[in-house]
């Protein structure tokens, strides 16, 4: 996220990163396991939304990213960007997590990995997603949108292939 976050912002973007109260516990050692409960995850997500004020687009990696799309439309952002998407929970595609994404009237990017085990592009397309929600594939990725070597594709040209694509969709050049 690091080197995603740097890339967004030298297209002119003001980037502002937060880490859920579980992360941070993480983080300063006070707390390990399972992330918080989804309304401690949602209260997150609108204390800064609120604090940041203005016209927003909002997004995340993955949990980060699903619960951004929870409280886009409540919210009435600009946008929403969800990188590795976590359709479904690796090994269990019937475990859904898309009923929401139905009806998101949001602009929705949604970069995901073809190889990404949360959602391949075989399993999203048979998926019912709001017209408001484009797709995008990086080849070879996984949910972190690392390519196997085999692949001839770099990291550094995944993660700079999703950056473009963000910084294209809020509207400014990547």
């Amino acid at each position: 996220m690091n080197r995603i976050a740097k890339g967004i912002a030298e297209c002119g973007i003001r980037v502002i990163r937060f880490e859920f109260p579980y992360m941070a516990a993480r983080r300063s050692g006070t707390r390990r396991g399972a992330p918080d409960r989804t309304p401690v995850l949602l209260t997150s997500w609108r204390q800064v939304i609120e604090e940041v004020g203005g016209e927003v687009l909002i997004g995340g990696k993955s949990l980060g990213g699903r619960i951004a799309s929870m409280v886009a439309d409540e919210a009435g952002v600009r946008g929403l960007v969800c990188l590795g998407y976590p359709f479904h929970p690796p090994g269990k595609p019937e475990t859904l997590r898309t009923g929401h994404l139905r009806d998101l009237r949001t602009p929705t990017l949604i970069i995901q990995g073809t190889r990404d085990p949360f959602g391949s592009p075989q399993e999203v397309a048979g998926y019912e997603l709001s017209p408001s929600i484009r797709v995008k594939w990086i080849e070879d990725g996984d949910h972190s949108l690392r390519p196997r070597a085999s692949s001839g594709r770099s990291e550094s040209q995944n993660l700079a292939e999703a950056v473009g694509l963000v910084c294209g969709f809020a509207g400014q050049p990547g």
